[in-house]
Order: C-alpha cells, then structure tokens, then sequence
C-alpha cells in the first residue's frame, strides 16, 4: 500500500516538475519528459505489471490536461512501461548503463510514435525536422535528467523494499 501511494506521489511530482520548473529550464522549447524516466525505472525495476499501472497513471495525468482524446498517450506510455517491464531479469541496481538507454529507447519510441499518430496523419511529412530540431534533444536532455532522477528513484525503491521486508520478519 506504502509503494502505490509513494508511486503516485512521484507522478504528481514528475508531473508538475515537468509542467512548471522544466518549462523555466527549456533549452530551444525543450523540455525533459520526466514521466517517461519514471515510467521506465519502475517498469524495469519491478516488472511488467508494474511498468503497465505506472504508464497507465502517467499516460492518463497527461490525457486529462493536455490530451486531445482520453487514453492516447494512457495506451503509449503502458505499453513503454510493458515493455521496459521485460528487462526485469537483466535489470542490476548497481549498473546504470542499461536503465540509460532503455530510458533514451523509450523516449525515442515516444516521440516517433507521437508524431506518426499526430502528425503523420495530419499529411505534416517533415520527419527530418522533427528528429533533428524535437526528437532528438529531448532524448539527450531526458538521458541527462535520468543521470540525476533515475538514481533517487533506485534509492527510494530501495529504501522501501528494506522496510517492507522489516515489516514481514515482524509480523512471522
């Protein structure tokens, strides 16, 4: 119970560091998508089902105030997490590498995904444009973000797993 509430506290907070102090901190309008970070560090640290309800609750925070129709980016971020969720067998807290660049993948996927769905069908065909001056620095300002976020969410997982298994020695 103690992680679901912790979980969705770091939605709101990616959430609103991501719409209100990222935004002061945009280079060229570009914004780090720190939901992105989230929902891939909780897919592969716990797993499938965990990356899917995390992608879902931070898929739906971003429908209900900036998207067009309910469950778009719902469906593109549980499946970011879904997947990201199957890494869990080759997942070692200790090496950052591969969160790193599951974290850019995802992104990357995001964003293409994004624009297929979005623009694409909108006959905008300037993918070039897209991925030089959107695509791409948001992935690199997203990895750079994951340096410093992607370890404090490792600690606090880390952290609450410790408690929980102090919680069940008492209680056995």
């Amino acid at each position: 119970m103690i992680r679901k509430i912790l979980i969705g506290i770091l939605i709101l907070v990616s959430f609103l560091l991501q719409c209100t102090v990222f935004h002061a901190l945009a280079f060229g309008g570009i914004i780090p998508n720190l939901l992105i970070i989230l929902t891939a560090s909780y897919g592969f640290m716990g797993g499938r089902k965990s990356g899917l309800l995390t992608g879902f609750s931070c898929g739906l925070l971003l429908d209900i105030f900036f998207g067009e129709a309910i469950g778009f980016y719902a469906l593109i971020y549980m499946y970011i997490g879904y997947i990201n969720g199957s890494f869990r067998r080759i997942f070692f807290p200790e090496d950052i590498k591969l969160p790193l660049c599951l974290i850019a993948v995802s992104d990357l996927a995001y964003n293409i995904l994004c624009y297929c769905l979005l623009f694409l069908l909108r006959s905008r065909f300037r993918i070039g444009y897209y991925m030089i001056h959107i695509i791409l620095p948001e992935m690199v300002y997203t990895v750079a973000v994951s340096l410093v976020m992607y370890p404090l969410v490792l600690k606090l997982d880390q952290k609450l797993a410790e408690r929980e298994k102090k919680n069940e020695k008492k209680f056995v």
